[in-house]
C-alpha cells in the first residue's frame, strides 16, 4: 500500500473523531466570544442629572423629597419609608386615591425610629407604631387587582376620617413582605413577567424631566411643577421629552429599563399644593399635543403621554446630583 492510500485510510478511520473535535473547538470559540461580548462593558453616555428623588409612602399622599434612596425591585426606599406601600381604603377594602379624595395629596407620612408620623392641614400630628403585627389584615382592591394590607389601627382610621371629612370611614393599611404583590403584566403586557408592584397604579419607578414640564408650562396659563405628575426621579440638564428615547439607563449603580410611557388621567388636575381638583388642566393641554401614535392606540387609548415607566434591572443606590447615563 502506497503512502497516499495509507493517509486516505487513516483519515477515513478517524474522520468522525476529527469532525467531533472540530465541532467542539468551534463551539468553545463561539461560547468564548459570546461570553466576552456579554461581559463587555456597556458604553455610557451622559444625558442628564438627577435633580429630585421623591418617595410617596401613601398612595396619593404627599411626596417626600430625599437626597439619597435605595432603588429596590418594587420601588424607592429611604429609611423606613417605601414608595406606595401604604394605602387608604374604605371599610369594604376599596382603594381611595386623589381622584376621589383630592385633599389626600396633602397628607404627609414621615418616620423616626419605630414610629410613623401623619401630618395634614389643620390636623395635629399623629404618631403610630411602624409595625402593628396584631392588627387584622384586609383584602384590598386596587383598581381591579386584589392585594392585602395590614391595618394600621383605629387611631390612624379616626385621623384620616376626620381629615377627609366626607361622611365615610377610612382606614390605613400597610403592605408586608410576606404578602403577594401585584403583577403589572396582567394589565399591561409590555411589562416583564417578573415585574412586581404593591399599591402604585402600575409601575415601580416613573421618571420625568424638568424640560418636559417646562415645555408644558409654555402652553399653560398657570405653571405646574414636576410633582403634579408624581415622578420618583426628576432629571435636569436634558431636552424636553428626551426621556422618551432612553431605553436603558444607569444612575449611580442602579440600572433601569424603559417599559412604556405613562398615560395620564384626571389625577393630574389635582394641585399638589392645595388639594383642589380642576378636572381640566393640565390634562386637556397634554391631550392637545401628547397623544400616542395611531399604532399604539390599543396600549394608551386616549391618554396623553408624560413621563416614562421603568423596570429595575439592577438594584442599588442613587442620589440627587448623580449623572444619568444611557447604556448602549
Amino acid at each position: 500500500m502506497n503512502l497516499k492510500n495509507t493517509v486516505i485510510n487513516a483519515f477515513n478511520d478517524n474522520r468522525h473523531a476529527l469532525i467531533y473535535t472540530a465541532g467542539a473547538v468551534l463551539t468553545a470559540l463561539g461560547l468564548g466570544f459570546g461570553y466576552i461580548y456579554l461581559k463587555k462593558p456597556k458604553k455610557l453616555t451622559r444625558v442628564g442629572v438627577v435633580s429630585q428623588l421623591v418617595i410617596y409612602p401613601i398612595k396619593s399622599g404627599k411626596g417626600v423629597s430625599v437626597n439619597t434612596a435605595e432603588c429596590l425591585e418594587m420601588g424607592l426606599k429611604c429609611g423606613q419609608l417605601k414608595d406606595r406601600q401604604w394605602l387608604v381604603i374604605t371599610e369594604d377594602g376599596k382603594q381611595v386615591t386623589g381622584r376621589q379624595e383630592p385633599r389626600l395629596v396633602l397628607v404627609t407620612m414621615t418616620s423616626e425610629g419605630e414610629h410613623l408620623y401623619l401630618n395634614g392641614p389643620s390636623m395635629e400630628e399623629l404618631r403610630i407604631p411602624l409595625n402593628q403585627k396584631g392588627n387584622p389584615v384586609f383584602n384590598c382592591r386596587v383598581f381591579s387587582d386584589d392585594i392585602q394590607g395590614r391595618d394600621c389601627g383605629d387611631q390612624a382610621s379616626l385621623w384620616l376620617t376626620r381629615y377627609l371629612d366626607s361622611g365615610k370611614t377610612f382606614r390605613l393599611v400597610q403592605y408586608e413582605s410576606q404578602m403577594t404583590p401585584r403583577r403589572p403584566v396582567e394589565k399591561a403586557p409590555l411589562f416583564p413577567a417578573s415585574e412586581k408592584v404593591v399599591y402604585p397604579d402600575i409601575a415601580a419607578v416613573m421618571l420625568l424631566s424638568e424640560a418636559s414640564v417646562a415645555d408644558l408650562n409654555t402652553r399653560l396659563e398657570l405653571d405646574v411643577t414636576a410633582l403634579r405628575f408624581r415622578p420618583n426621579i426628576v432629571v435636569s440638564d436634558c431636552g424636553a421629552f428626551a426621556e422618551d428615547s432612553w431605553v436603558q439607563i444607569q444612575i449611580g449603580n442602579v440600572q433601569l429599563q424603559r417599559v412604556m410611557s405613562c398615560g395620564r388621567c384626571i389625577f393630574t388636575t389635582v394641585d399638589p399644593d392645595t388639594g383642589i381638583i380642576d378636572r381640566k388642566q393640565p390634562l386637556e393641554t397634554l391631550k392637545s399635543y401628547r397623544l400616542c401614535d395611531h399604532s399604539e392606540k390599543e396600549i394608551y387609548k386616549t391618554s396623553p403621554l408624560f413621563g416614562q415607566y421603568y423596570h429595575v434591572k439592577r438594584r442599588g443606590r442613587f442620589q440627587v446630583g448623580d449623572p444619568v447615563y444611557i447604556m448602549s
